[in-house]
């Protein structure tokens, strides 16, 4: 297994990758093994060309595909920009969802009431965005009540599905920016996160999963699947009811 990243797939024109949770898609240090394209850089070498075609938050795990020549990465930037990318993602979230399946459809803006200049939240002068989902299980843990969902994105907003479970009443485990006071959020930041914020975002990361990608290209269809970490699987495993 590679020591940098699980992968998924690679080929000559893709790297597709199993980003782990807590790792940054682009560097904030020196270090090369601190952001993933640093170790993408590692993993092919200093002089190779390498696109990161989606990016995922820090502390979300899941699929990232990497393009190694020009002319792949042009052509896959505008398969995501045209929307032709099936996107899939697994999210653990407070609360059994009552409905089991659903459409969140409530525009997305910036929330101009907030300490966090990249906080974004529902507001009816955002922009639009659907996020569709299905519940998998419910579950009961001595935390409390919790719902595992199938998360399809209709449209890529920032913290679209983060956004949308928290506005539905559910948000996600481990969300420190709206699952919880956003202090939270500051408190990672800042390197000031105290046991009782940790006691009460159960997860040390948000239980966010990037697990599906699925689209047409260059006459072929491509579909990549990727699992979950030891620890979410962990929290879904120790079930008590649905």
């Amino acid at each position: 297994m590679n020591s940098l990243f699980p992968i998924i797939h690679e080929d000559a024109d893709l790297l597709v990758i199993n980003k782990p949770a807590g790792l940054v898609c682009h560097p904030t240090k020196r270090d090369a093994t601190s952001s993933l394209i640093g170790r993408v850089r590692l993993h092919l070498g200093e002089a190779a060309t390498a696109h990161l075609i989606n990016r995922l938050d820090r502390e979300t795990s899941g699929l990232v595909l990497v393009a190694k020549t020009d002319a792949s990465a042009r052509e896959l930037r505008r398969l995501w920009e045209s929307r032709a990318v099936e996107k899939t993602y697994f999210a653990i979230v407070h609360g059994h969802v009552p409905a089991d399946t659903g459409i969140i459809d409530a525009p997305l803006g910036r929330d101009e009431r907030s300490r966090v200049a990249i906080k974004d939240c529902v507001r009816p002068d955002g922009a639009p965005a659907r996020t569709e989902y299905r519940v998998l299980t419910r579950f009961i843990r001595s935390e409390g009540l919790f719902s595992h969902l199938q998360v399809r994105l209709l449209t890529g907003r920032k913290h679209q599905i983060r956004i949308h479970l928290a506005h539905l009443g559910h948000p996600v485990v481990g969300d420190k920016l709206y699952g919880a006071d956003e202090d939270c959020y500051l408190a990672l930041v800042e390197n000031r996160l105290s046991d009782g914020q940790r006691r009460q975002l159960i997860l040390p990361w948000q239980a966010l999963h990037a697990g599906e990608l699925r689209f047409a290209w260059r006459q072929r269809e491509y579909g990549f699947q990727a699992e979950s970490e030891g620890w979410f699987k962990q929290f879904l495993g120790c079930t008590a009811g649905k």
